[in-house]
């Protein structure tokens, strides 16, 4: 896996690149200061993940987000945990806060392996059909028939849909917004840019997130009142 690293802290760029040697197949191809710098390295270079900071000189971790290749993932290393709903938005596969705990930071990197893997396996086909109880899905060359009642959430991910299940995950190309139509809208809650729960799972809450199984789910500002008068209305059932 290719990655680049971009933090305006000397001693931040160092510290990500000495984590990161602990992989051997990971690379690390480039290493920057500015972010604004690094569009002009990927018009000519291949690369996987960005490990990024938020508030730099000039153009912001954000801002870079979201002109960057649909394809290229993105871990945000900060020092701003405000930010993390925010970074959700423009499909950040997860959000570390400095300073950074060895486990949390191989946590991320372990995931992001697991998407590149999830992202080769795809299928360019979309899923062809919709009913009142299943989603019949293209992955990995065959047809997957997914019942409502056991899917835990769904994340969108670049061009993709990841459905994750109790034991197992099904990646699509289809986007949040199509799949979150065809579902039961009075089970399945959007609750950002990047997330779709069923709310039949969900077992804690707060302002910032939700808990699924051992998942933790970002929920988007604009989402928090509806899913949580939704939510309500179900445990009064």
């Amino acid at each position: 896996m290719k990655c680049i690293i971009v933090d305006d802290e000397p001693i931040a760029r160092m510290g990500i690149n000495q984590l990161l040697q602990e992989y051997s197949d990971v690379e690390v191809v480039g290493s920057f200061n500015q972010a604004k710098t690094v569009l002009t390295f990927l018009q000519t270079n291949q690369v996987d993940l960005i490990l990024l900071d938020i508030e730099m000189n000039g153009m912001s971790g954000i801002e870079l987000a979201r002109v960057l290749p649909s394809q290229t993932m993105l871990i945000f290393i900060t020092a701003h945990p405000e930010y993390a709903t925010e970074s959700y938005e423009v499909d950040a596969i997860d959000y570390l806060v400095k300073p950074i705990h060895n486990d949390r930071f191989h946590k991320a990197i372990r995931k992001a392996f697991d998407y590149l893997n999830l992202l080769k396996q795809a299928n360019n086909a979309p899923s062809l059909n919709f009913s009142a109880d299943y989603i019949l899905v293209r992955a990995e060359r065959q047809f997957v028939k997914v019942e409502h009642k056991n899917i835990l959430f769904i994340e969108g991910l670049k061009d993709y849909v990841i459905i994750h299940l109790r034991q197992s995950r099904i990646i699509t190309n289809m986007n949040l917004k199509t799949i979150h139509g065809n579902l039961p809208g009075d089970t399945f809650i959007r609750v950002s840019k990047s997330y779709i729960v069923n709310k039949n799972y969900v077992h804690a809450y707060d302002n910032n997130t939700i808990k699924i199984a051992d998942n933790e789910i970002p929920i988007g500002s604009k989402y928090r009142e509806e899913f949580k008068q939704l939510v309500i209305a179900n445990n009064k059932k």
